[in-house]
């Protein structure tokens, strides 16, 4: 038995160290930008901490209005009264207290020179100047070197992405010997469609989910704490959610193989579908942040994608009625027989 899986496991060495190699040539390429990829990883959490800080900023220039107008109550009730009291005084000046006039008419002054003073402050709070905005999230890293590592990881991940073609490409000629002629003509449907349904999960996750997700998970506790992200952890969130985005949108392109392969049929698709559910939301619940919203970000395309798995095995593998299964045994019996 193990003479026999000897080639098999021959050419499948064969094709994983080729598509080992393909992704560490890949990996030099992308190590040599970086500080590009690095960029486009964190764009979506600089956004989202921007578009906190705003929230928060808002919020802080409505407390301050709200206390600003209490502050101007409280310094005009007394100014009116100071007003009526000076008059008084004034006349009484005349006869006895001359000084202590002059000590009024400065005090009336200074109580000029506040409202002004007020008045700027609401100038400046009107011009977008918040006076206790106090939000200052950003992203650290908590390791002497945790620039190189997170260089490495980012790079690797880009390799990934880059060497997908090639290795979908290795995975189908692995498979390859075992198929028809008429099945091995599927190559490129099965490369290109698999590469660019990884790349749509990718996108879709990083311009759809992320920046929904990070907003309410940044917001959730930014008016009590300051967010300080550490970019190692990020970058291996991050990567989670992508390569669970790109490996969920493959679930047409594994479909159509395993029709092909006469493994699936619509009908087992369509039986499996109240279970697919279940498993879809489990998927959904582990490779996205501990929040509902992201969470059905996922498993709704994961539903709609599982229904056009439906459709492309109906098409490339229909289940075949039992009457037309009987007539087909009886005509390989009548040729076994003449």
């Amino acid at each position: 038995m193990f003479e026999e899986l000897r080639p098999h496991l021959a050419e499948l060495r064969k094709r994983l160290g080729l598509s080992v190699l393909s992704v560490f040539i890949a990996f030099i390429v992308t190590f040599t930008f970086h500080n590009q990829i690095l960029t486009w990883i964190t764009q979506p959490l600089n956004d989202a901490l921007v578009q906190v800080g705003r929230i928060i900023e808002s919020q802080d220039k409505a407390t301050w209005k709200m206390k600003e107008k209490e502050q101007n109550l409280t310094v005009s009730l007394p100014s009116k009264k100071a007003a009526e009291l000076s008059d008084d005084l004034n006349a009484a000046s005349k006869e006895t207290h001359g000084k202590l006039a002059q000590l009024l008419q400065k005090a009336a002054a200074s109580a000029k020179e506040l409202t002004h003073l007020l008045a700027d402050m609401e100038n400046n709070s009107s011009n977008g100047l918040s006076p206790h905005n106090t939000f200052n999230g950003q992203i650290t890293t908590h390791q002497v070197g945790g620039a190189f590592f997170v260089a490495l990881k980012v790079s690797f991940f880009a390799a990934l992405l880059l060497a997908l073609p090639f290795i979908l490409y290795q995975l189908w000629l692995f498979v390859a010997p075992g198929l028809y002629s008429h099945e091995k003509k599927m190559v490129l449907p099965f490369v290109i469609g698999g590469s660019i349904m990884f790349l749509i999960g990718v996108l879709f996750a990083y311009y759809i989910v992320t920046p929904f997700g990070f907003q309410f998970l940044i917001t959730f506790g930014a008016f009590l704490y300051t967010p300080l992200i550490n970019i190692e952890d990020y970058v291996g969130f991050f990567t989670k959610i992508m390569l669970g985005f790109g490996l969920a949108f493959e679930l047409p392109v594994f479909a159509y193989f395993l029709a092909l392969l006469g493994l699936v049929t619509d009908r087992t698709l369509k039986d499996f579908f109240k279970y697919a559910i279940v498993i879809i939301f489990l998927v959904a619940a582990l490779l996205t942040p501990p929040d509902i919203l992201t969470q059905l970000l996922m498993a709704a395309p994961l539903v709609i994608l599982y229904g056009v798995s439906i459709l492309i095995v109906a098409a490339v593998n229909p289940e075949k009625p039992e009457e037309e299964d009987d007539e087909d045994e009886t005509d390989e019996a009548s040729s076994h027989q003449s």
